[in-house]
C-alpha cells in the first residue's frame, strides 16, 4: 500500500471525480458514509456524539456525517468553528442541508459544558493545514486535549501535518483516540515524533481509484497483511530439509547466551531446514541442552568468539550476544574479509561496525542490517528530527547498498533503491530485551530458505510483529516477553497458509 502526501491525495481525489463522473460533494458523501459505517459497527445509537466542524472540506465531511448519523437515529450535536470568511463550496452545500438552528458555535466555553460520556468527532482541519494552529483554534484544541472524552478524528487529527511535524508544538495538535484515515495512511502516523496523536488509526475505504494511486510515485509504502501473504511461499509436498536451507547463526558470549537461544529459536520457527550455531566454548553445553534441533560449530574462544572465520555458509546471521571485546572484533573482521554470503547483521555486530565504519564496505550487497534507534545513531550520528532521521536512513542504505531495518513502532525498512516500507504489525509489549534477537533469527532463517533479501526483510518484520499481536489474545501487553514471540510464529504461518 502506498503512502502519499497531501498533494498526491488531492490529485487522486480529482482524478477519481473526473474519471467516475461524480462531483466533489458526492465523493465527500462517500467518505462520510464510510465513516458512518465504521461508527455504527463500533457504537450503538444510545451513544451521544458531538461533531466539531471547521468550515473547510474536513468540516464538510463532518456535516455530512452528522446528517447520516441523524438518519440512523443517533443522538448528535454539531458545532461550527469558522476558519475564515469563505467556507469551502462543499462545506456550504452540506450546511444548506442542515437547519441553521441545529448548528452551534464552537468555543472553549461551550466545551466546558459537555458531558464526559459524549463522544467527540473532530472535523476541524483535516490535511489541508499549511501552518501551525494559533489563536482561538489553538485554545479549542488545548481544551479538547484536557477533556476525558473519547475523540475520533476524521482523516487526521486537527493540527497534525500529514508528513513531518518537527515545527509543531505538542499542544497545537489534537490528541485523538481513533483516527479514520481516508483510504491510505499518512506518513506522520508512522513516525515517533507525533504519531501517537492519531491514537489507533483505521484505514477507511472511500473508493478512490486504484489505477490513479498506482500511477503516482512515492518512496513510502505500508506493509499490510495482504502484501505479506502475497510474499509467503507455502511448503511443497516433496520438500526435504536441504530444500529449506542451512543457516549459520554467529552468536553468544559468556553471560549472553540467552540472545543466541532466542535468535536460534526464531530461525527454527521460520521453517529453515538446518541451523548451525557458531559460538564460544562456554556456550556449547547451554545450546546443546536448549536446542536439540540445532548443530554447533566450534570456535577457539572460551568466553567470546576468537580466532579466524574458516567456514563456508551461504547464509549467516551475526551479532546477538557476541559482545565487543578485542578478540571478537578481530574475529568479525576475519569473517567480513572472507565471506560473500548473504548476511543479517544485528546487535553487537552493529556496534563493532560503528567503531570501524570502513568495514561496512566489506558487507555484501543487500546485506540486511537491523539496528534499533540508538544503534543506528552510532552508525550515522544523531539527528534533529524525524525528517533528518529518514534522510540519514535513506542515505545510509543507498550509499552502502544495504537493506536497513530500523526497529521500533512501525519498523521502517529502507532499501538501496531509495524506497521505504513501514510495518503495520506489532505493539508496545514487544519493546523488551531479546525481541530483536528473535527478529534476527526469523529474517536469517527466511534468507536461508531462499527468499530474496528484500522479501526476507519484509516478511520477517511482518511475521515478528504479527506474532506479537496474536499473543495479545492471551497475554497482557506489558507482560509480553521475547520468548512469547517465538511461540506465536506458528499461528502467523498458519494464518498465512
Amino acid at each position: 500500500m502506498k503512502i502519499l502526501n497531501k498533494f498526491q491525495i488531492q490529485k487522486v481525489d480529482r482524478q477519481t471525480i473526473t474519471k467516475e463522473g461524480i462531483s466533489s460533494f458526492q465523493l465527500m458523501e462517500r467518505s462520510a458514509t464510510a465513516c458512518r459505517d465504521w461508527i455504527i459497527d463500533k457504537y450503538d445509537n444510545n451513544e451521544r456524539f458531538l461533531l466539531l466542524c471547521g468550515t473547510g472540506n474536513n468540516g464538510g465531511d463532518g456535516l455530512a456525517l452528522y446528517r447520516l448519523l441523524i438518519e440512523k437515529n443517533y443522538l448528535c450535536t454539531v458545532y461550527e468553528f469558522p476558519l475564515g470568511d469563505n467556507p469551502s463550496k462543499d462545506y456550504s452545500e452540506n450546511k444548506r442541508k442542515i437547519k441553521r438552528s441545529d448548528i452551534k458555535k464552537l468555543t472553549t466555553k461551550a466545551l466546558s459544558h459537555i458531558a464526559t460520556q459524549e463522544i467527540i468527532i473532530d472535523a476541524l482541519l483535516g490535511t489541508g493545514l499549511n501552518r501551525p494552529v494559533k489563536g482561538k483554534l489553538k485554545k479549542v484544541i488545548q481544551s479538547l486535549n484536557a477533556l476525558p472524552n473519547t475523540i475520533i478524528s476524521l482523516d487526521t487529527p486537527s493540527g497534525l501535518f500529514s508528513e513531518f511535524n518537527s515545527d509543531i508544538k505538542d499542544d497545537e495538535i489534537l490528541q485523538a483516540d481513533f483516527t479514520l484515515s481516508f483510504q491510505l495512511p499518512k506518513l506522520a502516523f508512522l513516525l515517533p515524533e507525533r504519531g501517537e496523536k492519531t491514537g489507533q488509526f483505521h484505514l477507511i475505504d472511500i473508493g478512490l481509484m486504484h489505477e490513479s494511486i498506482e500511477k503516482i510515485k512515492t518512496p513510502y509504502h505500508y506493509l499490510t497483511s495482504k502484501k505479506a501473504i502475497s510474499l509467503y511461499q507455502s511448503p511443497k509436498k516433496f520438500d526435504h530439509k536441504g530444500d529449506n536451507g542451512h543457516h549459520l547463526l554467529v552468536a553468544g558470549s559468556k553471560g549472553k547466551m540467552g540472545a543466541s537461544i532466542l535468535a536460534a529459536k526464531g530461525s527454527l520457527r521460520s521453517g529453515v531446514g538446518k541451523l548451525s550455531i557458531l559460538t564460544p566454548k562456554s556456550g556449547i553445553q547451554i545450546l546443546q541442552t536448549s536446542l536439540p534441533e540445532s548443530m554447533i560449530e566450534l570456535n577457539n574462544g572460551d568466553n567470546c568468539l576468537s580466532g579466524y572465520y574458516d567456514l563456508s555458509y551461504d547464509t549467516i546471521s551475526l551479532g546477538p550476544g557476541i559482545g565487543t571485546s578485542n578478540e571478537t572484533t578481530q574475529f568479525i573482521f576475519s569473517l567480513l574479509s572472507k565471506t560473500e554470503s548473504q548476511m543479517v547483521i544485528d546487535a553487537d555486530a552493529i556496534n563493532i561496525l560503528a567503531t570501524h565504519p570502513k568495514w561496512i564496505k566489506k558487507l555484501p550487497q543487500n546485506t540486511i542490517i537491523t539496528p534499533h534507534p540508538k544503534e543506528f545513531e552510532r552508525l550515522v550520528g544523531s539527528w534533529k528530527n524525524d525528517q533528518e532521521k529518514m534522510e540519514r536512513l535513506s542515505q545510509f542504505s543507498q550509499k552502502n547498498q544495504l537493506i536497513c531495518v530500523l526497529k521500533g513502532a512501525h519498523t521502517a525498512i529502507a532499501f538501496p533503491n531509495g524506497t521505504f516500507w513501514f510495518n503495520s504489525t506489532g505493539n508496545p509489549g514487544m519493546a523488551k530485551a531479546g525481541s530483536g534477537d528473535v527478529l534476527t533469527g526469523i529474517i536469517g532463517g527466511l534468507l536461508a530458505k531462499g527468499y530474496p533479501p528484500k522479501v526476507a526483510a519484509l516478511l520477517g518484520v511482518y511475521a515478528h510483529g504479527r506474532s506479537g499481536d496474536l499473543q495479545l489474545q492471551s497475554h497482557s501487553s506489558p507482560f509480553l516477553i521475547a520468548s512469547d514471540l517465538i511461540s506465536g510464529l506458528n499461528k502467523v504461518w498458519k494464518e498465512m497458509e
